[in-house]
């Protein structure tokens, strides 16, 4: 089995799957912070996939695209913590 077998039936199949089931987890999600989480996942996930895409065609330049989104995803995270640390003091 080569590289591209593995990625193929292995690898994209198993980011597929994960993707159905964070979008189980961002709709029916019970709170604000569900959602969050699996948006953050969501993106983590979509990070993967660009990664194997970048590897099947042999072009690096998708990685700087992966790492900018891999760094909004991370800020946003960070900010949104933030927001429920300052939410919940006040209360």
């Amino acid at each position: 089995m080569t590289l591209n077998d593995y990625i193929y039936y292995v690898i994209l199949p198993v980011l597929a799957f994960s993707i159905l089931l964070i979008f189980y987890r961002f709709f029916r999600g019970p709170s604000i912070v569900d959602k969050v989480i699996a948006l953050d996942l969501l993106i983590t996930t979509g990070i993967g996939i660009i990664a194997v895409y970048s590897i099947v065609h042999g072009r690096s330049t998708f990685m700087d695209t992966a790492m900018i989104l891999a760094l909004i995803a991370f800020l946003s995270t960070v900010a949104f913590s933030y927001y429920i640390e300052k939410r919940n003091r006040k209360k």
